[in-house]
């Protein structure tokens, strides 16, 4: 059986990064793919000619080394490709009413394009570590 996912987006806000009681990185991102909208079966475009877009979002978890990585190096808007697994999540929230979540675990994250910070980082990703390994 396999459970293999792999998007290919762009990073809708910058990671959120936390480290839990236990010392495990967490960094949480969002990744937005689209694809072409369909009306009645077929592809349209809009009043200037560009193909109408459905897109997605995707929230995707990175632990660790990969976590600490991508925190660092990624930002909005950059595009990226993400090799995990689906992961899904049930809890009872505070009314006792039945919650479901869906989250993309990553095992690999590629820079496709720069990123670049607000903090001086001029985005290179000069000296940027391989951030598939843990």
């Amino acid at each position: 059986m396999t459970n293999l996912v792999i998007l290919v987006g762009r990073i809708a806000r910058d990671p959120e990064a936390r480290t839990t009681q236990g010392g495990t990185s967490i960094t949480s991102i969002s990744v937005v793919t689209d694809r072409p909208a369909r009306k009645d079966g077929e592809t349209y475009k809009d009043e200037n000619g560009y193909t109408v877009k459905d897109s997605e979002f995707h929230r995707v978890t990175c632990f660790n080394g990969l976590g600490q990585n991508v925190a660092k190096y990624c930002t909005k808007g950059q595009l990226v490709t993400i090799e995990g697994r689906i992961h899904y999540t049930q809890w009872e929230d505070q009314s006792g009413t039945k919650r479901y979540g869906c989250e993309i675990i990553a095992d690999k994250v590629d820079f496709l394009t720069k990123g670049g910070r607000p903090n001086g980082n001029d985005g290179s990703n000069e000296g940027a570590p391989d951030i598939d390994e843990d």
